[in-house]
C-alpha cells in the first residue's frame, strides 16, 4: 500500500513538472516582450527615417557653383535700386554669386568696358538699346520703365523753338542724345537746328549751371540737380512726353558670348535682382536710398528724391511679362522707334538680342 501510494505521488509531480514545462515554452516573460517591441519599433522608425533622408538627398538640387561678378552702373537710384537690395538682402549670395561694382557714366563705355572683358554684367539706359539691337550686346533683364530723361531749357528757353541756333549740351549714344532728337522732332525741327555739344554726362551740369550752354539734354540725377540749383531752369520734355509713341527702358546686359555659355549664371543674376525689385518696388524706397547713397557717396535726400524717375516694375511682373509678350512689346516699341530715327540697322527680331527665356525662368522663385 505504501510503495503504491509512493508510487502515485511521484507520478502526480513529474506529471506537474511536466505541465510547467510547457506553460514556460508557450509563453514569454513579460519584459522579453517588450524588448522586442521597442526594438522593431525603433527599427521601424530608423527604416523610414534613412528612407527619409535618402529621399530629401535625391530632391535637393545641387549647390550652385559659387562665381563672383564685375558688374558695372551708373551712379543713380534707378541703376543700383535692385543690385543694392540683391546684395543687402541676400538673395545674391543665396544664389553663390559675389559681386564687384564698378562705377561708370553711360551705357555705351559700360559696352566698351564689357568688350574689353574688364566687366561682366552692365546696367543701360535707353540710348544704349540701340547697340544691343545692333548686335553688341545681348539683354538679358528688364530693370524698370525710365522717366529719368529731361530736355532742360536755361534762362529764356521756354519751349522747344526756342532752343533754334541755341548751344544744347548731349551725351551722344545715350538716353540724353534720344530724349534731344524726340524732343526736336516733336516741334519739327532737327539737330541742324541747334548748335549741338557732345560732352561727357558729367560735365553737362557744370556747362549749364555755369552758362556755357542754352539748354541741356540729361538724366536724373543730373536733371535734378540743374533743376534745383538754376531757378531759371525750365523742363521742356521728359520721358513721359512721348509716352503714347515709344518706351524708354532700362535693362541688364552681357556680352553675346558671355550669355551664350552663362546662361545659368545669368538666371541665378536674374533671379536674385527679381526678389530685390518684388522687395523694393513699391516699399522700402526709404531704405533703398540709404544703400545706393552709401555706394555713390551722395546724401539720403538727394537719392530719395530720385524714386520718381520711373515706373518701378516687380521681378514677378517682368517675368510674367516676358511669359505672355508683354515685355517682347516693350522692346518692339523701342526698337521701331530707334529704326525712324535711323539710329539702328536692320530690323532684327526682339528674340535675337533679348533673352526673354531667362527672365521667364528666374521668375520661378
Amino acid at each position: 500500500m505504501k510503495k503504491k501510494t509512493l508510487g502515485l505521488l511521484m507520478a502526480a509531480a513529474m506529471t506537474a513538472g511536466m505541465l510547467s514545462g510547457c506553460q514556460g515554452a508557450q509563453k514569454a516573460p513579460a519584459g522579453a516582450q517588450e524588448t522586442t517591441a521597442a526594438e522593431t519599433e525603433k527599427t521601424t522608425t530608423g527604416e523610414a527615417a534613412s528612407a527619409k533622408e535618402v529621399s530629401s538627398s535625391q530632391e535637393a538640387a545641387p549647390a550652385a557653383e559659387p562665381v563672383t561678378l564685375n558688374v558695372a552702373y551708373m551712379p543713380n537710384y534707378g541703376s543700383l535700386w535692385a543690385i543694392e537690395n540683391a546684395i543687402a538682402q541676400g538673395y545674391l549670395e543665396k544664389e553663390g554669386i559675389t559681386v564687384n561694382l564698378t562705377e561708370f557714366q553711360d551705357g555705351p563705355t559700360i559696352i566698351a568696358a564689357m568688350e574689353s572683358g574688364s566687366i561682366d554684367i552692365g546696367y543701360i539706359g535707353q540710348g544704349a538699346h540701340k547697340l544691343a539691337i545692333n548686335g553688341q550686346a545681348t539683354i538679358f533683364a528688364l530693370s524698370h520703365i525710365s522717366n529719368g530723361d529731361a530736355l532742360i531749357g536755361g534762362p529764356g528757353i521756354a519751349s522747344i523753338k526756342d532752343l533754334a541756333g541755341k548751344k544744347v549740351a548731349y551725351s551722344s549714344g545715350s538716353s540724353s542724345e534720344d530724349i534731344l532728337v524726340n524732343s526736336l522732332a516733336s516741334a519739327d525741327m532737327t539737330m541742324k537746328d541747334i548748335e549741338a555739344v557732345d560732352m561727357d554726362a558729367s560735365a553737362i551740369v557744370t556747362a549749364m549751371l555755369s552758362g556755357g550752354v542754352d539748354a541741356c539734354a540729361t538724366w536724373s540725377p543730373n536733371s535734378l540737380k540743374i533743376l534745383e540749383e538754376m531757378p531759371q531752369a525750365t523742363k521742356l520734355t521728359d520721358n513721359m512726353t512721348f509716352s503714347d509713341k515709344t518706351v524708354s527702358l532700362a535693362s541688364w546686359i552681357a556680352m553675346p558670348k558671355y550669355a551664350s555659355e552663362n546662361r545659368d549664371v545669368l538666371v541665378r543674376f536674374t533671379r536674385a535682382l527679381f526678389k530685390a525689385m518684388d522687395y523694393a518696388a513699391t516699399e522700402h524706397q526709404e531704405e533703398t536710398a540709404e544703400l545706393v547713397a552709401k555706394q555713390v557717396a551722395q546724401d539720403k535726400a538727394t537719392v530719395y528724391e530720385q524714386r520718381g524717375d520711373a515706373q518701378w516694375l516687380t521681378g514677378k511682373e517682368v517675368s510674367a511679362g516676358a511669359a505672355d509678350g508683354k515685355v517682347e512689346g516693350y522692346y518692339e516699341l523701342q526698337k521701331k522707334n530707334f529704326i525712324d530715327a535711323g539710329a539702328v540697322e536692320g530690323d532684327p527680331a526682339v528674340s535675337d538680342y533679348v533673352l526673354l527665356d531667362v527672365m521667364v525662368e528666374a521668375g520661378n522663385y
